[in-house]
């Protein structure tokens, strides 16, 4: 491979995460149940900046909005810092075990949940279901 095209490769696959970054709203008490009353399908992201599996997701979900865009038009992703808001009611009230655990969440009804997945597939097919 030639250098000019593995430093670009090197760079783009960089902003990946800047770019699923940019699709999630950093969560505020009442942003989760706002987007929900208002007909949102939600994809809820805790985690935690020092966590590497976080890290591991945050690239996955990068991939996945960046190859559909569909993804971030059909839904709200949320992120959940988990050493803010681990004892917090939007966390205790959906059950929500460690950092590292996505949902899906549309009215009433969770469509889905991962907790410490990182395969593409897995998380290709809980965002699948927000469509």
């Amino acid at each position: 491979m030639k250098r000019r095209t593995f430093l670009g490769t090197a760079a783009a696959f960089s902003l990946l995460p800047i770019a699923a970054r940019a699709a999630f709203v950093d969560y505020t008490p009442g942003v989760i149940e706002a987007a929900l009353k208002d007909g949102k399908t939600v994809f809820v992201d805790y985690s935690a900046t020092w966590c590497g599996t976080c890290k591991r997701q945050e690239r996955v979900i990068a991939e996945l909005l960046a190859e559909n865009p569909t993804y971030a038009a059909s839904m709200e992703f949320v992120k959940v810092d988990w050493d803010t808001y681990s004892k917090h009611e939007v966390t205790t009230s959906r059950g929500v075990p460690r950092r590292s655990t996505l949902l899906v969440l549309k009215g009433d009804e969770e469509l889905g949940r991962i907790v410490a997945g990182t395969g593409v597939q897995e998380i290709k097919e809980l965002m699948d279901k927000g469509l």
